[in-house]
């Protein structure tokens, strides 16, 4: 079977002879045919495709997140049909299969005897049906370069087979270092040309990710370099490395560089092209042989490991610094657990309903305050504000929701949940009250324009977690106990800190505080409780 699967714009082929394969990622015991990483979402184990009665079968192993076949769940559905062409999702990789007929699949090759030889021949036939280019140079026979290379030819000296392991042992070092990726391009393309007898000139062309325009990334030697840009793309789409040979009539590029013979080689991984190397010679006094063809593809087939490599840390790269940004309204200590989730794969777009504690403060006055201030000026002092409130509410472990005008909508038990998310919202709220005057206090000394909050703080049950989608995701909180904490928060006069009934027959034991009363404009008259202090000495009185 042949199954073309993507993950983040990332296409891929897996191809194989097996009637049964087990997809997700790997998981000490359980063999995984189709390993799906980097995708986190996947089960280890998450499905199996298999061939029963003349049928081709998906079936999802108990998958945390379930499989979709054509966009219907078949967790705990045993078994469902599944058809070539039909596409099926599994964590946040889509999946195609396109069936291949049983006896034609891919046997596995022997480096000795006759079947190696027929399995190669049937490779270089497949790949040889695209047409060959319309120049003026003999083609060898393709070289397939996606499979582990089979040597058919006769032994080669022992004296080659030394300067083949060298050459693919000095990129396997290079390459695992965090040498910049031009210069490790460059690096592969000096070994190349001196490892190779007879090549005197080499250029490597990547693929540019949007367009997939060939550029060139690295040539020897320095100046103009010599590439048939016909030759190039034959090479990538057939995907098979070849060696070619002038004929009498040249074209402009042979006459313009003196191009006498050479080598083509893709650069493959896992199905994707993500260039082709290109070696030559002026003169052709040295012919290419074919261990130097296969010494070129297994030295490509390296270098494209390396930059999937490369651009999968590049991905990684991007998405931490996208999840980086998104945990910026969140304390270090729930940043590290969401981004343990993230790594997992278990940040997801999705809400849950449970118990939070709310904790809203306004600026008493603000439109008043800042009647006559320049714009600027009332920036720096919302700034200065807000910066020693959120790290009042981070270092309670608090989560910032939103910043509303002058106002700031704080969580407590939330994304986390937290046994003690009472006792740290009130204790924040008095924290916040007593840093605002340490603020006040230096804006003062210089100057400055002052200003006082009112907090409200109340319990209950709200819709919370990340709304939005994949390209734009953020935290929230619904409910009406967002609602209610406004009032509370609307009834608290300058300094103060009211909290609600509900609250306050969780944190009675904790804290000091005198019922009050406050009116509401359409709910009429509510109970609260004016918090003087905390009864410990964690925070002192305000």
């Amino acid at each position: 079977m042949r199954i073309r699967y993507t993950y983040q714009g990332n296409e891929s082929i897996f191809e194989t002879a097996l009637t049964t394969v087990v997809v997700g990622r790997p998981k000490p015991g359980v063999k995984i045919d189709l390993d799906l990483t980097p995708d986190h979402s996947v089960s280890r184990p998450h499905a199996q495709i298999l061939h029963k009665d003349d049928q081709w079968w998906l079936e999802d192993l108990d998958s945390g997140w379930g499989t979709k076949l054509e966009g219907q769940e078949t967790k705990g559905r045993g078994p469902v049909a599944l058809a070539a062409g039909n596409s099926f999702r599994v964590g946040d990789t889509t999946l195609c299969m396109e069936e291949l007929p049983l006896d034609n699949a891919t046997k596995p090759a022997t480096v000795d005897g006759a079947q190696a030889k027929v399995d190669k021949a049937q490779a270089l036939e497949y790949t040889i049906a695209y047409p060959a280019p319309d120049l003026s140079v003999s083609l060898s026979p393709l070289l397939p370069a996606g499979d582990p290379l089979v040597m058919v030819t006769a032994p080669v000296p022992s004296s080659t087979a030394i300067r083949h392991q060298r050459l693919l042992y000095s990129l396997l070092l290079q390459f695992g270092t965090e040498a910049p990726l031009d210069e490790l391009l460059q690096f592969a393309m000096e070994r190349i040309i001196a490892a190779i007898p007879g090549a005197e000139r080499g250029a490597l062309l990547i693929k540019e990710l949007n367009t997939g325009q060939l550029l060139l990334k690295a040539h020897l030697p320095h100046g103009q370099p010599a590439v048939s840009s016909t030759l190039a793309e034959h090479a990538l789409n057939c995907r098979g490395g070849f060696i070619w040979q002038k004929d009498q009539d040249l074209s402009v590029s042979q006459i313009e560089h003196r191009m006498a013979s050479g080598m083509y080689a893709p650069l493959l991984w896992k199905g994707k092209a993500f260039g082709v190397f290109c070696v030559d010679n002026c003169n052709g006094s040295r012919a290419f042989h074919n261990d130097d063809l296969e010494l070129l593809v297994a030295a490509a087939q390296h270098t494209a490991l390396a930059l999937a490599n490369h651009e999968l840390h590049d991905n990684l790269r991007r998405n931490a610094e996208l999840v980086d940004r998104l945990l910026t309204n969140f304390s270090p200590a729930i940043r590290r657990r969401l981004m343990d989730r993230a790594r997992q794969g278990r940040l997801r777009l999705g809400g849950e309903n449970s118990e939070v504690t709310i904790v809203t403060s306004d600026i008493r006055g603000f439109s008043r305050t800042t009647a006559n201030m320049e714009a600027e000026d009332i920036v720096d002092m919302l700034n200065t504000y807000f910066s020693a409130l959120v790290e009042v509410i981070f270092q309670h472990d608090g989560t910032v929701d939103k910043f509303v005008g002058d106002g700031i909508l704080a969580v407590f038990g939330s994304p986390e949940h937290d046994d003690e998310q009472h006792a740290k919202a009130v204790r924040a709220a008095i924290a916040m009250q007593s840093a605002l005057k340490h603020v006040n206090s230096a804006r003062r000394a210089h100057g400055q324009v002052v200003c006082e909050i009112g907090i409200g703080v109340h319990c209950g049950e709200v819709l919370h977690g990340f709304i939005g989608s994949d390209a734009c995701m953020e935290f929230t909180v619904i409910g009406d106990a967002v609602n209610r904490t406004s009032r509370f928060c609307d009834g608290a006069g300058a300094g103060e800190v009211l909290i609600s009934p509900e609250l306050h027959q969780r944190v009675w034991k904790i804290v000091q505080a005198v019922p009050t009363t406050i009116k509401t404009k359409h709910e009429g008259d509510w109970s609260a409780f004016r918090v003087i202090s905390i009864k410990d000495k964690t925070v002192s009185k305000m």
